[in-house]
């Protein structure tokens, strides 16, 4: 069997929080893959420190700041991003978390993550599928959800309620827009170490409660999650809809 080439080859990915952490990742596999990726953040410097990192692994990537928050500047970007050359997909790793005790976790805080966490998700992939239902190769979209929109976790209510939601909208996603060969899915990890987790991660006691909880006995890194996305937005996954993919070492086969 030949080989068949980089499974994105000639493709225009959106990749939103690509300037760090799991967007980044995302972004670098997608692009060493052959597909051009459009990086969407809210740091533009940081934004191009990931194009010139993909542009010198030989890859190609374009710039384009956004605050996902914000629905009109979200729809201003993606008319960009097609104008630029016809999306193929978009993997959305934009979110947040904020932990507290539920009996005084303040009520704009929990307001403030669902906004983060799922509106921002309906408004990135709406705008992306309104450009792709009308094609006759549809396209494919994937959301960065987490193992904790399985489980419960303490001190993570609004979190936990967050990433469910946002499970139970790829799926209802998935349903509507299947017939016009759109896929939508989600990809749930564990705990990943990044510049956002490090912190929380060196406290010894946490660190070895969560490794307590996952049988494959360590904490996910940026690629276990990156090759799991590229995986959703590629060839072979034509057929995978409206599923929730673990990258979790076991913890939610508990």
């Amino acid at each position: 069997m030949t080989d068949p080439g980089p499974g994105l080859a000639g493709r225009h990915v959106l990749v939103t929080g690509a300037s760090r952490g799991l967007g980044r990742g995302i972004a670098e596999r997608v692009a060493s893959l052959g597909a051009t990726v459009t990086l969407a953040a809210r740091d533009r410097d940081a934004l191009e420190r990931a194009r010139d990192a993909i542009e010198t692994a030989g890859g190609a990537a374009r710039v384009a700041v956004l605050d996902a928050t914000e629905p009109e500047r979200v729809a201003e970007l993606v008319a960009e991003a097609e104008a630029a050359a016809p999306l193929w997909g978009c993997v959305h790793s934009v979110g947040g978390n904020l932990t507290g005790d539920s009996l005084e976790y303040r009520q704009e805080d929990f307001d403030r993550l669902l906004a983060l966490n799922v509106s921002t998700t309906f408004s990135v992939l709406r705008e992306v599928a309104r450009r792709l239902v009308s094609r006759p190769e549809g396209g494919r979209l994937v959301a960065i959800g987490s193992q904790m929109g399985s489980v419960g976790y303490p001190g993570r209510a609004a979190y936990c309620a967050a990433k469910h939601a946002v499970d139970g909208l790829v799926k209802a996603l998935a349903v509507e827009w299947a017939p016009r060969r759109v896929t939508v899915n989600s990809v749930a990890p564990t705990f990943v170490e990044t510049d956002l987790t490090r912190e929380m991660l060196s406290e010894p006691g946490f660190r070895s409660e969560v490794l307590g909880r996952i049988p494959a006995g360590r904490l996910g890194e940026i690629d276990d999650v990156a090759v799991a996305a590229a995986f959703l937005l590629g060839p072979e996954a034509g057929l995978i809809t409206g599923i929730v993919l673990p990258v979790d070492g076991g913890w939610t086969a508990w």
